[in-house]
């Protein structure tokens, strides 16, 4: 670890930093009291009146911050450790000093950071008063070069920049690999497509993305015979034929559900937590199959068929709870049921870093529960012969190998099938403008969990 240090001359400001702290420390507070980021954002847009600039740099800037936050807490704490109130300029403070943190990959100059976050309490009524605190607790820290390793050395949530119950779960389940999870929830994730073969072949795909000066390369994996990752992110406006549905943005982890449940042409198919619907349209992608996708949120249902709609593809969507057949299913059984499971989500953290901070510990055994009751209440739905894949974005084995052991040990007629199991979270470290230097092995990949189960006839 290094000492903080005043950083390189900052990428030039387009508008100033404080309106850009006030936001991010906005959509903090509203992390803290328990909302998710992705509700919190257009809420705060609206009401602030924020341009797409705006939007965009507070949302980049709360993930940046999000990612450090067991530091800057842990840093405020020992720099001030009573309570700071009003909580806003509590929010203020660990925005600016997650950015004054020698690891934060969004960088100011020191300076910098201070004069804004003073200017930012003097342009908000609620912090006018705190200018001059604001200013004595960042030049504390600058001035104290040892703060940085000291609070890491002595605080896990600092160290590792997630709640501490987190950290002890992964180091029990993946002894090995615990500390490569962490890193990688840290650094910015790749941009991931699944191609519609329907309408364009990958290949011509690709050479689209060339014309837009953009870059895909294909992993060398058969079963993602329709990705393809950009080096860096972009706007999805700025994909070819995103409108007209040549592409679809999907993370590789996500694209192995569709091949390892294997649909064949005229098969009867159930989605059962279907929502947002990247998944639904994958099988139909694939197959000319029958799907009922269900979802009990009518709001969330919503974006399933406006995918469907953007791809052009069909599928019967209903709004319904999948561990209550009783009041759905007409009776006919499927020779494919996707169980998608609500979890926790620990293995995409790296893309929604506010998870890693709204999730408590309790949250995993009643989680657990929904995905035993989900299981147990959709197996009974599946025709003899037919497969049903359960899956979560998870990391955690409570909602992996654990929940699939206590499946098959409770239904004697099911035969686990070969399937990845744990996924976790990777990233290539590589990263070069050097079109012909890009590696397609081992690609970007959220962490996810795979089991799949046959029934036996």
């Amino acid at each position: 670890m290094t000492s903080p240090t005043p950083h390189a001359p900052p990428t030039p400001i387009l508008r100033p930093l404080w309106r850009d702290l006030i936001a991010c420390a906005q959509l903090l507070g509203a992390v803290e009291d328990g909302a998710s980021l992705s509700t919190a954002l257009p809420q705060y847009a609206a009401r602030g009146k924020w341009d797409a600039a705006q939007r965009g740099a507070a949302q980049a800037l709360s993930f940046a911050v999000l990612r450090h936050l067991g530091t800057a807490r842990a840093v405020l704490a020992q720099l001030h450790p009573k309570t700071v109130h009003p909580p806003l300029l509590r929010d203020v403070l660990h925005t600016a000093l997650a950015l004054l943190l020698p690891d934060m990959p969004v960088q100011y100059a020191a300076h910098t950071v201070v004069n804004q976050a003073v200017e930012a309490c003097k342009r908000t009524p609620a912090l006018r008063h705190a200018g001059g605190f604001a200013n004595a607790v960042l030049r504390r820290f600058i001035a104290s070069p040892e703060l940085y390793n000291t609070v890491c050395a002595a605080s896990i949530e600092a160290r590792w920049n997630h709640p501490a119950w987190w950290v002890k779960t992964l180091q029990a389940a993946a002894q090995q690999h615990w500390e490569d999870v962490l890193d990688v929830a840290q650094r910015q994730p790749a941009m991931t497509l699944r191609v519609n073969t329907r309408r364009i072949s990958r290949t011509d795909y690709q050479s689209a993305l060339m014309a837009c000066d953009l870059h895909g390369v294909a992993p060398d994996d058969a079963r993602l015979d329709q990705t393809l990752i950009l080096q860096h992110a972009v706007a999805v406006e700025r994909l070819p034929g995103f409108a007209s549905g040549w592409v679809s943005v999907q993370d590789a982890a996500a694209q192995y559900a569709a091949a390892l449940l294997d649909v064949r042409p005229g098969q009867r198919v159930l989605d059962a937590c279907s929502a947002p619907g990247g998944k639904t349209a994958h099988l139909l992608e694939r197959a000319d199959c029958t799907v009922l996708a269900l979802d009990k949120d009518a709001q969330r249902l919503h974006r399933v068929d406006d995918t469907l709609h953007r791809l052009g593809l069909q599928a019967q969507t209903l709004m319904a709870d999948a561990a209550r057949p009783a009041d759905w299913w007409d009776g006919q059984r499927f020779d494919r049921i996707l169980l998608d499971a609500p979890c926790s989500a620990s293995g995409i953290s790296r893309r929604h870093p506010d998870i890693r901070w709204l999730r408590r510990a309790s949250d995993i055994p009643a989680l657990a529960a929904t995905q035993t009751a989900l299981l147990d209440a959709l197996w009974p739905l599946l025709q003899p012969g037919g497969k049903l894949l359960y899956a979560t974005c998870s990391v955690f084995p409570q909602e992996g190998v654990e929940q699939a052991a206590a499946f098959l040990a409770r239904h004697a007629d099911a035969i686990a099938s070969p399937a990845p199991g744990q996924l976790l979270p990777r990233e290539p470290q590589q990263r070069t403008n050097d079109h012909a230097a890009a590696s397609p092995a081992p690609h970007s990949q959220d962490g996810f969990f795979y089991a799949l189960f046959t029934k036996s006839s």
